[in-house]
Parts: structure tokens; C-alpha cells; sequence
């Protein structure tokens, strides 16, 4: 029997596949995570392309209407999904004198890790765009 156990001390073999099984499952989900961070990114830069892009229209003459910035803003959704575009607000205001319109956009993006899903991350994007007066 003790013949038995000695022996068994200097085999390694699978040792190497052992430690790969151990490890793969934090790798993959490592990745994962990496690609998910990636498109949450992409999101964000999408999102603050559109309330530019709607900022800047906002700002032309003749002055566009409400629902004309909102279409331009959809129009420009760099890489955005149309279905998970939430709110998009313009709200006019004077500051100083001066007349500005306040653009603001929510987007969701659900995120989807393969052995698990999480609740969609919303991202939210606002901006001031100064306009000249009509009158």
C-alpha cells in the first residue's frame, strides 16, 4: 500500500489540464466583461454624437423646430439601437439675454455577460446650444 502512495508523489501528469480547467471559466468571463465595457463605451460615444449633432442643428437659421432637432438626433444615432433610445427632451430657455435650447437624450444599454444577464445601464446626455435671436 505505501508503495502505492510514494508513487503517486512524482506523477504530474494532467497537471497542466487541471490547471487550465481552473482557470479558463475567470478568463472567459474576463472577456467577456472587456467586450461588454467595450460596447458601453461605443454607447456613450454614440449618444454624445446624436445631442451634438442635435445641438449643432438646433443652432441653424431659420431655427429648426422641436420635433425637427428630435428627428435629426435619431437620424444621427451613431451606432445606437432606434428601440432602446429613451427620452430625448429640448426645453428652451433666456440666460444673460440670450436664448439657448437644452438637449438632453437617456439610452439604454443592456448589457449581457453569456452565463448571466444584468439589468440595462442607462446613460443619460445633455447640452446648451446658444441660439441667435429670430427677431
Amino acid at each position: 500500500m505505501r508503495a502505492r502512495i510514494r508513487g503517486l508523489g512524482g506523477d504530474a501528469r494532467g497537471a497542466a489540464a487541471l490547471e487550465f480547467a481552473l482557470v479558463v471559466p475567470a478568463l472567459v468571463i474576463f472577456i467577456i466583461g472587456i467586450a461588454q465595457l467595450g460596447i458601453l463605451f461605443m454607447a456613450n460615444a454614440g449618444l454624445r454624437n446624436a445631442v451634438a449633432e442635435g445641438a449643432r442643428y438646433a443652432t441653424i437659421y431659420p431655427r429648426p423646430t422641436d420635433t425637427q432637432i428630435r428627428q435629426r438626433i435619431t437620424d444621427t444615432r451613431f451606432g445606437l439601437r432606434p428601440a432602446n433610445i429613451g427620452t430625448v427632451t429640448v426645453t428652451h430657455g433666456v440666460s444673460a439675454g440670450t436664448d439657448y435650447a437644452d438637449i438632453s437624450m437617456s439610452y439604454q444599454v443592456p448589457l449581457n455577460f453569456v452565463f448571466f444577464t444584468t439589468p440595462p445601464v442607462t446613460l443619460t446626455e445633455s447640452r446648451r446650444a446658444f441660439i441667435q435671436p429670430t427677431g
